[in-house]
């Protein structure tokens, strides 16, 4: 994997917005899904798809709430429901794209928790980061999977984090139950397995057309740091004295929408055409890390956008995939 783990030199930067990476690119008679598409980064990336002419399809837990968000920017979304934690909310939803006949071209899986700063569990007993951010999506996915073979070239985009570096897999306790919970190492831990789920997804897609990809979207403050304290946030340097979000792309604080570009730029770029399984940052694929050592919550800012080697481990992919395919008891149709 490390040998795709190469920039291409898109001509983006971490100033680009999806304005930029959305220009020139015509998505009349495609079909998108974006969860968490109501609010931030999803938001903003439902929102562009559209404005290209794609039909764009957001699952929600709170639809009146989802609407609601989606009628402030003009609408032209449909917003129909699903809750990442309740299994037969995710096999309705799925089952209503897959009976409909329709490709799904671009699943973009957007939705997520971050750093709960108590241990929560699902009704089967899974930690809620693992599960919100990766297991949901993980069963959305495989539920979908008709529908993204009828596209005949579709795309399914994990947005994972530089959180990712806060923690490996921890294979022997997934679920915290036998060791001292942390909110920010369950959380790099779902970040991770963000990662490696493109990448597995993408080996065993890629014979179908289904291509996968993995992103950090940069620092953007939104609703995902609600677990944070606004002081949190200042001493981080995320906001200024005002409690207003830093804007600072370099030093990857970004906009919304320059967080936002790179789902865009995974979900529709041609620079991606023929490529797969790998991790993009500022609208390119990154480099790969030279140190594997987990970092603590406090050293993740200023570093590199590279993904950690341990992130893109086909075998550690391979594992993560039939663990969840146990843990769900579900597995890829026939």
């Amino acid at each position: 994997m490390t040998t795709l783990q190469k920039p291409v030199e898109t001509g983006f930067t971490a100033h680009s917005t999806t304005l930029d990476v959305i220009r020139g690119i015509n998505l009349t008679g495609k079909l998108a899904i974006v969860t968490g598409g109501y609010a931030g980064l999803g938001l903003e990336t439902a929102r562009t798809l559209a404005s290209a002419g794609a039909r764009v399809i957001v699952p929600a837990r709170d639809v009146a709430r989802a609407r609601q968000a989606i009628a402030e920017i003009g609408g032209g979304i449909e917003v129909r429901p699903m809750d990442l934690l309740d299994p037969v909310s995710i096999d309705a939803f799925a089952h209503g794209i897959v009976q409909s006949g329709l490709p799904l071209h671009i699943l973009i899986n957007s939705a997520g928790i971050m750093g709960a700063p108590e241990v929560a569990r699902d009704s089967r007993g899974n930690e809620m980061q693992f599960s919100t951010n990766h297991l949901g999506h993980f069963q959305l996915t495989l539920r979908l999977w008709p529908a993204l073979v009828r596209a005949q070239g579709a795309r399914v985009i994990s947005v994972s984090s530089l959180g990712h570096r806060l923690s490996n897999i921890v294979w022997e306790d997934v679920n915290f139950e036998h060791r001292a919970y942390d909110g920010w190492i369950a959380y790099g831990q779902s970040k991770t397995a963000n990662v490696l789920f493109a990448i597995e997804l993408d080996r065993r897609g890629q014979d179908y057309g289904i291509r996968a990809f993995s992103l950090h979207p940069g620092g953007i403050v939104t609703g995902l740091a609600k677990h944070m304290t606004i002081e949190q946030l200042k001493g981080r340097g995320n906001v200024d004295a005002n409690g207003d979000p830093v804007i600072d792309p370099d030093r990857d604080m970004k906009s919304i929408p320059q967080g936002a570009a790179t789902h865009v730029w995974c979900a529709v770029s041609p620079q991606l055409d023929g490529k797969g399984g790998v991790f993009c940052a500022n609208s390119d694929i990154t480099g790969v890390v030279e140190s594997d050592d987990s970092l603590a919550f406090s050293e993740v800012r200023g570093r590199s956008s590279d993904v950690a080697t341990y992130a893109i481990d086909p075998a550690a992919a391979k594992r993560l995939w039939e663990l969840s395919e146990t843990m769900l008891k579900i597995a890829l149709p026939e």
